[in-house]
């Protein structure tokens, strides 16, 4: 007989936490170290303890439910997500995961499965990017630097303040990497966040890989002057190059990368104000590829698009990288655990690499990973409308039981850590 989750507990525990951050519109707002997100990693640690699980807090606040092994010196097979959320979110981005990670551990431990491994249900610190972006993940794999530290996505000084408030150091922090002989491999429940496994009728989406990003920050100068009295010919106006940019960003990728994406997501002008011409825009732009060299030709296409619109409109131009990650396969051995588990529940199953962004892109350098998706209704997410039918949910939890259960069991043989160079 196949072990399968408690689907009302499971449903429960969603509920309870959904209320946690939650918005008048059906979303939630658990921005990373915020009040909610607080109370809500303080809730799936009393969930661990009623279960019997132990807990733990390591020194980059990523929170962990453990189910030992009989075996103290056993590897640990880790499974889990984030409870963190962007601004406006959905309930199930992040959260799917980590409950759904409990959620197997638990149902290990009431079918007193005697695994040769450690089960660890874990949430990860900062995955959506209010500071670092996948910062705890990232941490444990021993891929954070000083210099990512120095210059963080969301500010140095908001993260130096966020580190005060949580009783974090930078050294704790850099610290908290594992040894990958310690670990048995990681899994990763998530919803698809866009709309291929709906759009071809399918169960589980198993992820063949991760598509790496690069960030940057461009600021296009040109003069601040009277919006009565400067000819339209006599102008550098800086909005009319960022203008010409972003469009010149999606015509770029449209054409030249198909595969590829690209998003100018936040444009500030100054002075900001009716009668006087734009001397400053700032823009955030951020480009995604599933292939390393594909994205390094991506960046450069890029800035030398940025360059031309300078100097069509007679602007200055400065560019500053604000961060990249690199694209992360998944392991085979993991993704056919993954496709078998679903098999034997009777689920149709599709490969296909991930556009956004997870902590097991971290992982993946370190321990053998793999993601299993679910469907997102509208292929919509990171929105108060994200939602997926709790029978996906449902499924996807079976499909990561059988999967931890088997990875477990095969412990000795299959699941090496590795380090992917």
């Amino acid at each position: 007989m196949l072990l399968r989750v408690d689907s009302d507990r499971m449903r429960a525990d969603f509920d309870a936490l959904a209320e946690i951050g939650a918005t008048p519109d059906g979303g939630i707002a658990r921005t990373t170290f915020s009040d909610a997100h607080v109370a809500a990693r303080a809730w799936f640690q009393e969930r661990a303890r009623e279960a019997g699980l132990e807990t733990h807090v390591d020194s980059a606040a990523n929170h962990s439910a453990v189910l030992p092994a009989r075996d103290p010196g056993a590897r640990t097979l880790m499974l889990g997500s984030h409870l963190d959320s962007v601004p406006q979110g959905g309930r199930y981005d992040g959260a799917l995961g980590v409950l759904g990670a409990l959620e197997v551990i638990r149902a290990v431990k009431d079918a007193d499965l005697d695994l040769p491994v450690a089960l660890e249900a874990i949430d990860f610190t900062d995955e959506e990017g209010t500071l670092i972006g996948t910062f705890g993940s990232y941490a444990l794999a021993g891929q954070l630097s000083p210099s990512l530290l120095a210059a963080p996505r969301g500010g140095r000084e908001r993260l130096v303040a966020e580190f005060e408030r949580m009783g974090l150091t930078e050294d704790g922090v850099l610290a908290a990497s594992r040894d990958p002989a310690t670990l048995a491999g990681y899994l990763e429940l998530h919803i698809e966040q866009g709309p291929a496994l709906e759009r071809s009728g399918i169960d589980i989406g198993i992820v063949t890989g991760i598509v790496g990003s690069s960030s940057f920050r461009l600021v296009f100068e040109g003069d601040a002057r009277h919006a009565g009295t400067t000819p339209m010919d006599a102008r550098r106006d800086a909005a009319v190059g960022a203008a010409a940019f972003v469009l010149g960003v999606r015509e770029t990728v449209t054409c030249d990368f198909p595969g590829c994406v690209a998003t100018v997501g936040d444009i500030a002008t100054e002075p900001g104000s009716f009668n006087v011409v734009p001397g400053r825009a700032t823009l955030r732009m951020e480009c995604r590829s599933p292939d390393a060299a594909e994205l390094d030709a991506l960046e450069q296409a890029l800035v030398e698009l940025a360059h031309e619109v300078t100097g069509e409109f007679g602007l200055d131009l400065t560019v500053e990288r604000v961060g990249r990650f690199e694209p992360a396969p998944t392991d085979e051995r993991v993704r056919s655990a993954l496709t078998n588990a679903a098999l034997a529940l009777g689920l149709t199953t599709m490969e296909l690499p991930s556009g956004a962004g997870h902590d097991a892109q971290a992982l993946a350098a370190i321990t053998p990973s793999g993601m299993v998706l679910v469907p997102s209704v509208g292929g919509i997410s990171h929105a108060p409308t994200e939602h997926t039918a709790w029978e996906d949910c449902v499924n996807g939890t079976n499909v990561l039981l059988g999967a931890t259960v088997a990875l477990a069991s095969d412990a000795g043989e299959h699941v090496v850590p590795v380090r992917h160079p």
